[in-house]
């Protein structure tokens, strides 16, 4: 949630301005943003798309974070293993 966060503030959108592209509330944002709520596929997907950045590259730093703070192991985060690439 907190490279969504950087990413919509590096694109210097408002809340209010990301909810208007994908057609929900504001509160949709907020709630992703702080947590309350979490993404599904394709609201991550679309949440990319309202900020301009591309869903597979959010996917490698969150794995690259991830890796780096031991949450997962390289089987579970290998990027290529869990989007069908070999």
């Amino acid at each position: 949630r907190i490279l969504l966060t950087e990413a919509r503030t590096a694109a210097e959108l408002t809340q209010a301005e990301v909810a208007e592209r994908m057609q929900r509330p504001q509160s949709f944002v907020s709630k992703y943003e702080s947590g309350e709520r979490r993404l599904d596929v394709i609201d991550f997907i679309a949440v990319c798309g309202a900020l301009n950045v591309s869903a597979p590259d959010v996917l490698k730093q969150i794995t690259s974070v991830r890796l780096a703070l031991g949450i997962c192991g390289p089987s579970l985060c290998s990027y290529p293993l869990w989007v069908g690439g070999k």
